[in-house]
């Protein structure tokens, strides 16, 4: 699930918190209804005399029920199961519990860290994304338990007055529509696995092959699942090729359950014994294969980052693994660099090299080759990473970037923010790249771009963790009221 906000001079959308909105209110609906029943409804009908009690005997029986009645009938046995179900469901999608893999993998637990909150044991490995999977498949027995509970509504008698069947269907055929769609669309999009590496930061890079008809924009991002780990279990991660390859690929971090058996089941399936561990990382498409496990593909699906069309400039923010929904738009930027010189090299044949002036405008976003210009001039983009091996995941098209853009279109900086060693042999593959070895002054950043480029529209992009959020958003409403350059900002969680 993608939570995130767009800040503008005019609006402000957030997903995220629509959704514990609706959450919330649904938790204050169920209170009100239950304890209307439970504490007023219930003891006052035990509690009439003849005369209250006759105009609804028709309903309940000749002799007055009791309160224990009132709750074994299918009215109260269905409320209490439904209110059970959605309090399990809303407790493990809370961030403790959605996060207790990643606090695993960044050693919460026996020898210090945070503390994590997970489920006792045998249901320990429902934690994390798990958790809030398998709990909201919950839900669809409570919509089934609510027509049911609608049904048996108390003081009707008539089949049409029992209407709730009405406000449910709707949502209902939507949601059974979507799920059948997913069903025949991943089938439809039937991928080949042609390449695997394994980078350090235990980062999994797969490349597959681009189903006929499978477009996308940059910055968006598919479902992946894995039959052979789970046939019920579909993962989301940022699509990092460029819509104009002819191949679709994704950077895994391995973090929890489903991501870390994915990377054993590559390791084990591309190393076999007759190929020597001759690195602990690389390229493990090169090594002799079994079988290659097989993956299901369902999208794209939307993300903030897909409107950097819509900005002049780009100002990019990626911690860690954040960076992937950006390395898309890095290679789609790359790719009408590349155009641009090919149109300008043809023209400079032709003898017409006014048909070049506007060629960076022209997007390889289609495999059919359509042409649509957007307003992306100049690009910004910064990574923030502790570790120096992060680096290397995404070498090549920085490396790429650096050589190939002569009119310096896209901007690199890379930060390293831990302990670095002059004689790590790893980061001596950055010479192309801007390297700093601390932590970005995000104010210098916004001046920095805000004097460079007066009265543009600079669209904010930051993936990772919500810490950083708070203060880009903030310099990016503080300098569009103080310069002449707009900064609207867009956010997006890992």
């Amino acid at each position: 699930m993608y939570w995130y906000v767009v800040v503008s001079n005019h609006a402000e959308t957030t997903i995220g918190s629509l959704t514990q909105i609706i959450a919330t209110a649904i938790a204050l609906g169920i209170c009100l209804h239950a304890g209307n029943h439970l504490a007023c409804d219930f003891p006052r009908l035990i509690a009439s005399g003849p005369d209250e009690y006759r105009p609804v005997a028709r309903f309940f029986g000749r002799d007055r029920p009791t309160y224990r009645g009132l709750l074994a009938g299918a009215e109260g046995v269905t409320g209490i199961v439904m209110v059970t179900l959605m309090a399990v469901s809303f407790t493990l999608a809370t961030r403790p519990f959605r996060k207790r893999e990643e606090m695993m993998a960044k050693g919460g637990g026996a020898g210090g860290g945070r503390r994590r909150l997970g489920l006792p044991f045998p249901l320990g490995h429902l934690a994390g994304f798990n958790a809030f999977w398998y709990s909201h498949h919950l839900l669809i027995v409570v919509y089934l338990l609510l027509l049911v509970h609608g049904w048996f509504m108390f003081l009707v008698d008539r089949w049409y007055q029992r209407t709730t069947w009405m406000y449910i269907s709707v949502p209902l055929v939507l949601y059974v529509g979507e799920r059948t769609l997913r069903a025949f669309r991943s089938k439809a999009y039937a991928v080949k696995i042609l390449k695997v590496c394994l980078l350090p930061g235990n980062v999994l890079t797969i490349t597959m092959s681009k189903p006929y008809g499978f477009r996308y924009r940059s910055g968006q991002y598919i479902f992946l699942q894995c039959p052979t780990i789970s046939p019920f279990e579909w993962h989301p991660f940022s699509i990092t090729s460029a819509p104009g390859d002819d191949y679709i690929s994704v950077h895994i971090q391995t973090r929890g359950d489903w991501t870390q058996e994915l990377k054993r089941i590559f390791v084990e399936n591309y190393f076999t014994p007759s190929v020597p561990r001759r690195a602990a990382f690389g390229d493990l498409g090169a090594a002799e294969q079994k079988s290659p496990p097989r993956l299901l593909v369902d999208g794209p699906y939307g993300a903030p980052a897909q409107d950097f069309r819509n900005y002049d400039v780009l100002l990019l923010v990626g911690l860690g693994i954040g960076a992937t929904p950006f390395i898309s738009i890095l290679r789609d930027l790359l790719n009408n660099i590349k155009l641009a010189d090919e149109l300008m090299d043809l023209a400079m044949e032709t003898g017409r090299p006014e048909d070049s002036a506007n060629s960076f405008g022209v997007s390889t976003a289609s495999s059919s080759n359509k042409r649509r210009a957007y307003r992306t001039s100049c690009a910004h983009f910064y990574w923030v990473t502790r570790e120096p091996g992060s680096f290397e995941w995404f070498k090549g098209v920085m490396n790429e970037v650096a050589e190939m853009d002569k009119k310096g279109v896209i901007e690199l900086h890379n930060y390293l923010t831990s302990v670095y060693e002059e004689r790590d042999a790893r980061t001596t593959l950055l010479s192309m790249v801007r390297t700093h070895f601390a932590r970005p002054n995000w104010k210098e950043v916004f001046t920095r771009i805000a004097s460079k480029h007066p009265n543009s529209t600079v669209g904010v992009f930051y993936c990772g963790r919500p810490t950083l959020a708070k203060e880009l958003k903030k310099l990016s409403l503080d300098m569009s009221h103080r310069t002449g350059t707009r900064f609207d900002f867009h956010k997006e969680y890992f």
